[in-house]
């Protein structure tokens, strides 16, 4: 089997890797809406029970299911990166679009990059978020306004190398506009970009969204965030209830690695001089 996947080419493992990855999230977000009321419920004649074949990650101080919960939590960091990672990339797309009008609009949106990159991120993270009421709006909103400055770097360098090709200029001599060259030239050019850019995105919005839940400045306690359980069960590691925060832990990081794998594998897939390498 191993040497089977070791003759496909580059572009037949980015395929399957792509597959396997869209799959596994796909029953992650399925997956959390066939748990019923039931699973999730305050069942205290099962409290404090290690993980078993009718509880695969144990249960916690309130008898609640924790893969039920684990699941829940990750369906719900699912959809809190992939609305602020698509925010994200509408900004990104926007302000590297607009670097093409004059240099002064070019030396504004420079400006806004630097003064993004240059403040500690999770800083200005958690003051956009509190400053816009907290809450899954303003993790979302805050996520989405402190990713964006590094693919609008990316995005404006692209556009750059663009404006002096040979087939733009041409469309500026026949009078075409800005936003014509932008929508027929550029555009397209950015798509790829962009979409490979949302998916090593998102695994920084889901590991940040956590961090501040769990310093208890993201979602609110009552939903059942991965930063909302890890930050819950702290308190209960030192009695021995170690699964409480381990397979949460653990299945956070898997979806973030299957992201991360799943961003570079497109990217490998759309780089035309890899697609038949071994």
């Amino acid at each position: 089997m191993i040497s089977n996947i070791r003759s496909l080419s580059l572009r037949q493992r980015a395929l399957l890797t792509i597959t396997l990855s869209v799959l596994f999230l796909l029953s992650i977000a399925i997956g959390s809406f066939l748990f019923g009321e039931d699973e999730l419920a305050i069942q205290m004649q099962n409290k404090n029970s290690s993980p078993s074949l009718s509880h695969w990650f144990g249960t916690d101080w309130l008898g609640r299911d924790m893969f039920a919960r684990t699941v829940d939590g990750l369906a719900l960091s699912l959809g809190v990166g992939l609305l602020a990672s698509s925010i994200s990339v509408v900004i990104a797309l926007i302000l590297s679009l607009l670097t093409m009008w004059s240099e002064w609009a070019d030396r504004i949106v420079t400006w806004f990059i630097d003064l993004f990159l240059s403040v500690p991120h999770l800083v200005l993270l958690i003051l956009i978020s509190f400053s816009l009421g907290g809450g899954f709006k303003g993790v979302v909103l805050g996520l989405a306004f402190t990713h964006w400055p590094s693919l609008t770097r990316i995005l404006r360098g692209e556009i750059l190398q663009m404006k002096t090709a040979e087939y733009v200029g041409i469309s500026k001599q026949l009078g075409k506009s800005k936003w014509w060259v932008a929508r027929y030239h550029f555009l397209p050019h950015l798509i790829p970009q962009l979409f490979v850019g949302f998916l090593l995105m998102f695994p920084h919005a889901i590991l940040h969204e956590a961090s501040i839940t769990f310093l208890g400045f993201g979602l609110p306690a009552e939903q059942p965030a991965i930063g909302v359980i890890l930050s819950e069960s702290m308190r209960y590691l030192s009695v021995g209830m170690w699964w409480l925060a381990f397979f949460p832990g653990l299945s956070l990081l898997l979806m973030v690695g299957i992201f991360d794998r799943l961003g570079h594998s497109l990217q490998k897939l759309l780089d035309p001089f890899q697609g038949q390498k071994r």
